[in-house]
């Protein structure tokens, strides 16, 4: 039996109709999402540290006379300037310990192997770096006076240190604590390093009232 080309199209038509009612029902029923998210995008990878970023840890285990230079020798390698160090001192401003500034979180790793293939003389703890931020960074602009008389005044301290180049609105009297015999303390802060170098030099073991003053730069 022979079919007109219009009964032709009539027919290829519904079937066109029929496929498309098929699609439409099926992709109704069982949607396909557009995007499917990445394990890899999980809320915890936004919580780990950035491995290009800074990591700031405390260093324990100094000594009194423990400097910036001795801890950059000892953490060869790891890329830390004395920038990257700042020095926590207790209320009679003994050094305790120091928070250290990483570039990266491979630099810091290598510190730790350092601190175990050395025998741990230091200890070295991730923090925070609101920890950092608290901390006043001397750099070496600033010397502590120790053995002030405890009935000096503040003009005694700015008398012992006349002829030098210190900013006197930053001049502190602090008490010591846990001495037998009450006394002061002083710290007051320089333009340069080379300026409380030069205090320090001159003026370490002078005395204020009758009182040797031990003199002491900090870091």
């Amino acid at each position: 039996m022979l079919f007109s080309p219009t009964a032709c199209l009539e027919r290829m038509s519904k079937q066109s109709l029929l496929r498309n009612a098929l699609k439409s029902r099926v992709s109704s029923s069982n949607p396909i999402p557009r995007f499917l998210p990445s394990r890899s995008l999980s809320t915890d990878s936004f919580l780990e540290p950035s491995s290009d970023g800074l990591v700031f840890a405390k260093l324990s285990g100094i000594g009194r006379f423990t400097l910036k230079t001795d801890v950059i020798n000892f953490f060869e390698g790891c890329n830390i300037s004395p920038e990257d160090i700042k020095v926590s001192y207790n209320r009679a401003y003994g050094p305790v310990g120091m928070i250290l500034q990483f570039p990266s979180r491979s630099s810091f790793d290598m510190a730790l192997r350092h601190t175990v293939r050395k025998g741990r003389l230091y200890r070295l703890d991730k923090v925070d770096c609101s920890q950092w931020d608290e901390m006043v960074a001397y750099n070496g602009k600033a010397i502590v006076l120790h053995g002030i008389p405890r009935n000096a005044a503040l003009e005694d301290v700015e008398r012992f240190l006349s002829g030098f180049n210190y900013d006197s609105s930053t001049l502190q009297l602090f008490n010591r604590p846990g001495m037998v015999q009450s006394l002061k303390g002083a710290i007051v802060h320089f333009p340069s390093r080379i300026d409380a170098m030069n205090a320090f030099l001159t003026k370490n073991r002078s005395f204020c009232l009758n009182n040797p003053i031990t003199i002491r730069v900090l870091q």
